[in-house]
């Protein structure tokens, strides 16, 4: 087989699948065959796939899956009209949340609600983790044993990321606003339910810690926590 064949039959195999495709894969679409290209023979097709459409609308990516075809961002504008309905944006408080999980993990809720000054809301946490970016890593050892989360694989190719490491740096953040434009741009959103926020202060914020540990600890025995507010 030709190594324009198979250059051929990983670009339709990646346009038919609903999901990034690692290398593994790929190298199973020809298990059934006579001959089988090695990894590296399917690395170098990949590779030229992507300088091939490097003039396109669409480009080959690499994420935490797999390889992938997607529409680059610079056009995403213009095809706003193919969805009949436009998704509502994540909310800033989400954003942020979702921010400080990402560079701080593991983290608990109590933690993030100690770094923003804010509670956090129910809907805030039952969003990411429904969307799969976020998920319950373990749980601290603190009286309460509050739950500690991190981001996902999913959290990665939701944005174009192999690993965390590809994060930008956070004095590269100069405002919230700029990555809630981002995340727009880059995701399907989702509609954020029952947002609304509750300031700390700080004469309260001791009292709400403690109510804090005794919700972590009814969570993690496995009953549903109806409030965060203090």
């Amino acid at each position: 087989m030709s190594q324009e064949k198979v250059k051929n039959i990983l670009e339709a195999a990646m346009f038919a699948a609903q999901r990034p495709l690692a290398v593994d894969d790929l190298a199973a679409l020809f298990e059934a065959g006579d001959w089988a290209p090695e990894r590296k023979a399917i690395r170098e097709a990949l590779a030229t796939l992507s300088e091939e459409w490097q003039e396109r609308g669409i480009e080959l990516v690499e994420v935490s899956s797999g390889f992938r075809f997607q529409v680059r961002k610079e056009f995403s504008g213009w095809l706003g009209t193919l969805w009949s309905e436009r998704p509502p944006r994540y909310t800033r408080a989400l954003l942020e949340t979702l921010a400080l999980i990402a560079y701080r993990q593991p983290i608990t809720r109590g933690e993030i609600e100690d770094v923003r000054g804010v509670s956090v809301s129910p809907s805030i946490i039952k969003t990411l983790t429904e969307r799969e970016w976020v998920r319950v890593l373990g749980h601290k050892d603190v009286p309460g044993r509050p739950e500690l989360f991190g981001t996902t694989r999913e959290f990665l190719d939701s944005f174009n990321l192999k690993s965390l490491d590809q994060l930008p740096p956070l004095r590269d953040i100069q405002d919230i606003d700029e990555m809630h434009d981002d995340l727009f741009a880059a995701v399907p959103l989702v509609a954020v339910v029952d947002t609304q926020e509750t300031d700390l202060p700080e004469n309260a914020q001791d009292d709400a810690a403690g109510s804090r540990d005794q919700d972590d600890e009814t969570r993690a025995d496995g009953e549903p926590v109806t409030s965060e507010t203090p």
